[in-house]
């Protein structure tokens, strides 16, 4: 089980975080109740961890239940220029998961569709042209192990079974097929700002009556075509090292293997993909030490990986949101 080692957050810190997973729209007076203090010591908590642990709440389009094509790029640069292409990929609403590696002259970056032709106008179009771009090596997800609206910090264990029961909203009747609709845009502009926007907040960003607006929006989140995630600093819960794994499996062990990545505890997001590699993952460390022990251990033992390219991130530019660089 994972340990938080942090002289910033405490045991209610990662409480919070957990049940922000579990819920991330959940009122503060059940998180408070479920958690055993007030609601006001909880509403503080929240806006602590914003300021210090970069906490944001935002919706995220699910492009695998939406069956629309994600890729992960690998971008090789001049060393003068990583660092400005990175930071314009992240203004994208396309682009997710951005960071610089191999002592800055690569950036990893994947693509997250909002409508068609994104990636021929990224891929065929933006990228080619620009002159300090020196290689793009271009990989398609085809199934996620781990990662998407199952959150890292649920591996601490830091709330029982029974209090994430507590906090998950009741199961609807039918979930209906994914996807999303013209008019829904201004419904999903608000919370891919602020994931915990109230309803009388969405009810004047889309002109709907309030009703209206939590009808659509638990549609949505019942579909799967829309999640609440969670976004935070690793490095305050003692994790600032994060890589990304790109391995290579025996054919026939692609899917025993991400399903093993998937149970680990490093391990913060996990897929399948066609190209070179047979998995991609993205792991989380207290430091360089502890990755050497994870890829000569753990990872190392599990049957059918045959190569591993570890690809430690110099930094990180973007995770769900671009907020400027830490």
């Amino acid at each position: 089980m994972l340990e938080p080692e942090s002289d910033t957050l405490d045991r209610l810190d990662m409480g919070l975080l957990s049940a922000l997973e579990a819920d991330a729209r959940a009122p503060f007076s059940r998180i408070a109740a479920v958690l055993g203090v007030s609601d006001q010591t909880i509403a503080r908590r929240y806006r602590r961890l914003c300021a210090e642990a970069g906490l944001r709440v935002v919706a995220v389009r699910d492009a695998e239940r939406l069956g629309q094509d994600q890729w992960m790029l690998r971008l090789r640069c001049a060393p003068d220029s990583a660092t400005v292409i990175a930071d314009a990929l992240a203004r994208r609403p396309d682009t997710a998961w951005i960071g610089l590696a191999s002592g800055g002259t690569e950036i990893v970056c994947m693509t997250r569709p909002r409508r068609p032709g994104d990636h021929d106008e990224l891929l065929l179009g933006k990228l080619p042209r620009t002159p300090s771009v020196v290689e793009i090596r271009a990989q398609q997800l085809l199934h996620r192990f781990y990662g998407g609206p199952t959150g890292w910090v649920r591996k601490f264990r830091a709330l029982s079974e029974d209090q994430v029961a507590a906090l998950r909203p009741a199961p609807p009747e039918a979930g209906g097929p994914a996807r999303l609709e013209p008019e829904d845009a201004p419904l999903l502009g608000v919370l891919e700002r602020d994931g915990r926007a109230t309803y009388p907040e969405l009810q004047r960003a889309t002109g709907r009556s309030e009703s209206s607006v939590k009808r659509r929006l638990a549609a949505l989140l019942a579909s799967g075509a829309v999640y609440i995630d969670v976004e935070y600093r690793s490095e305050v819960l003692g994790f600032p090292t994060a890589a990304l794994l790109w391995i290579t499996t025996a054919p026939s062990a692609m899917h025993s293997v991400g399903q093993a990545l998937a149970g680990h505890d490093e391990v913060a997001f996990a897929a399948a993909t066609a190209g070179p590699s047979h998995v991609v993952a993205t792991a989380l460390f207290r430091d360089t030490a502890d990755l050497y022990r994870y890829l000569s251990g753990p990872l190392g033992r599990l049957e059918g990986v045959r190569h591993v390219e570890a690809m430690p991130f110099l930094r990180r530019v973007k995770q769900l949101t671009y907020a400027g660089s830490y």
